[in-house]
């Protein structure tokens, strides 16, 4: 399922690759699973953003995805929080992508929500849409929240929830949210960085910078799995452009 490497790409940092690689990703969402609808809704968050300047895409990015919690891209801290059985969900899902046959980079966690649609995009359709299944409740939440702070964020997680093919009622976890009281303001995140920080991995294993580069390796399985790579994607279009 193609489609999940390419809102991998978009749900992880941006970069300059992601802008000039923009018409190859488009072309990818037409052809994909997702209903027309969607596809066009994934389409013009592509056009809107790619054409906006790079800075302020990174920007708002930051803002969003790493300030407070309500919103981060990790998996298992919307479920567990800081708990210590987070640290043994980590090593269960990482031991799920070994038994697959992946090697991940170990400098980011492996409930890194592009990493994990990176793995999921080698398991097959159908593993794809059941591993999309097990998380849809963080999806549902996720893909609220950003409607809420009006972000077009929000479209990428519907996209996930509409692969996922599950009865997921939007309309209810949107009228969960509606109450929550922010955590990414500054007297919030004061509180955060107070708390006692709980390292999973150790050392630089656990650091959670966004980077692109962390994909599973050409050995792993590879279940109708053909590597997206933005240089190379770039590098086509400057080849057609000169």
């Amino acid at each position: 399922m193609q489609v999940l490497q390419v809102i991998s790409l978009l749900i992880d940092y941006p970069r300059e690759e992601l802008l000039e690689a923009a018409p190859e990703l488009r072309t990818l969402v037409r052809n994909s699973e997702l209903s027309a609808a969607q596809q066009q809704a994934v389409d013009d968050f592509i056009t809107e953003r790619t054409s906006t300047n790079l800075m302020d895409w990174q920007s708002e990015y930051d803002s969003l995805f790493e300030r407070g919690r309500s919103l981060s891209l990790l998996l298992f801290e919307h479920v567990h929080g800081e708990s210590r059985d987070r640290g043994q969900a980590m090593v269960d899902l990482m031991n799920q992508y070994q038994q697959a046959g992946l090697e991940i980079d170990i400098k980011e966690l492996p409930d890194y929500i592009p990493l994990y649609l990176e793995f999921l995009a080698t398991q097959g359709e159908d593993n794809a849409r059941e591993g999309l299944a097990e998380v849809a409740h963080i999806l549902a939440v996720l893909a609220a929240r950003l409607e809420q702070r009006e972000s077009n964020y929000a479209v990428l997680f519907q996209s996930l929830l509409e692969l996922a093919a599950v009865d997921v009622d939007l309309n209810d976890v949107r009228q969960q949210v509606q109450g929550e009281k922010r955590d990414d303001t500054p007297k919030e995140l004061d509180k955060v960085w107070e708390e006692e920080m709980v390292t999973f991995t150790g050392n630089d294993a656990t650091s959670t910078c966004p980077t692109a580069q962390n994909r599973p390796a050409e050995s792993q399985r590879r279940d109708q799995y053909i590597p997206l790579n933005l240089d190379q994607l770039s590098n086509v279009k400057n080849a057609a452009d000169a």
